[in-house]
């Protein structure tokens, strides 16, 4: 069964991505030994260049084995400046090689239907982890989060109907807080069936959120995932958790 959350801090974001590197390395590995693939869910923001600084470099990683998805993605053609594929593309995809057939992207062709682009990556979703035998969820071996200063992560926002979400999988969203508005995300019993989740967290802008999240019954989006057979882990600078109690444990494969 799940522990509690798992917190470590390191002094700036490149030891974070240090950490971060050899922690995706070891699952990574793991998994393949497990079950010949690793299947990942990768988030926006400044989670793709803390994931790839370090790790891109790292000959260990079996990248021809990496199935990549993304835990939300914004209704924006693939080459546009909003979009996570292209974030995650210029930071690690261009420089490690993942075959372009397992990094699974929102359907190019559906970006202004949010409702198709949903259900268009769920299908997707059941392809690659339904294929052989029906599965109430998907389990992912990893899935690598953020968080906003307002407690959201994916594009599950505070207070929002979205958290409600039983069944399915991959559900749009059409008036997002944040801009753009039309985003489709992972929904939270997805993110709760993973083998493990990771919040990397950096910023002195999150460190009166993060309290809430870890110390407080806030039920904010982030405190929600809580996976009931995984592990969650939250790496942090130190920046990010200052205003944290509960001290962090020493990092350790």
């Amino acid at each position: 069964m799940a522990t509690g959350p798992i917190i470590y801090s390191f002094p700036n974001v490149s030891e974070v991505s240090v950490a971060l590197a050899q922690y995706v390395a070891k699952a990574s590995a793991e998994a393949i030994q497990r079950h010949g693939r690793f299947t990942v869910a990768l988030s926006g923001g400044s989670l793709p260049n803390t994931l790839a600084a370090v790790l891109k470099d790292d000959p260990s990683v079996q990248w021809s084995k990496w199935h990549v998805f993304f835990a939300d993605e914004r209704c924006v053609p693939l080459d546009h400046e909003d979009s996570n594929y292209l974030l995650a593309k210029r930071e690690l995809f261009d420089h490690v090689s993942i075959p372009d057939a397992q990094i699974y992207t929102i359907n190019n062709s559906l970006v202004n239907d949010v409702e198709k682009a949903s259900d268009d990556y769920q299908d997707t979703l059941r392809k690659v982890f339904a294929s052989k035998t029906e599965v109430m969820f998907p389990v992912f071996d990893l899935i690598l989060l953020g968080i906003g200063p307002d407690g959201h992560t994916c594009s599950l926002f505070p207070g929002h109907p979205l958290l409600q979400e039983q069944y399915e999988w991959v559900a749009p969203i059409e008036d997002s807080p944040k801009p753009p508005p039309r985003r489709i995300t992972l929904t939270l019993p997805v993110l709760n069936h993973c083998h493990a989740a990771v919040f990397v967290v950096t910023g002195g802008n999150k460190k009166d959120i993060v309290p809430q999240i870890l110390e407080q019954e806030s039920h904010l989006p982030a405190q929600l995932v809580k996976p009931t057979h995984g592990q969650v882990f939250w790496f942090f600078d130190d920046d990010a958790c200052a205003n944290l109690k509960v001290k962090p444990q020493q990092f350790k494969l």
